[in-house]
């Protein structure tokens, strides 16, 4: 697993909950490398694809289980 900052830590990113995702290493890899992007909704964290993937870049987020 690796730890993902939402604002990169060469930026001024903080390294704290609020500003971590935890991802697999071959996900973490291609956050870094094609485009997509990781934000913040409400908590939950939201993968937002390039646009040559989705041209209206619609944010992808793990269902809330009940």
């Amino acid at each position: 697993m690796a730890l993902h900052h939402l604002v990169e830590w060469v930026n001024g990113g903080e390294t704290n909950i609020d500003d971590l995702v935890m991802l697999c290493r071959t996900h973490h890899r291609m956050i870094h490398q094609s485009g997509w992007e990781v934000r913040m909704h409400q908590g939950r964290p939201e993968f937002i694809p390039p646009r040559w993937l989705d041209t209206t870049q619609a944010p992808r987020r793990k269902p809330i289980l009940t």
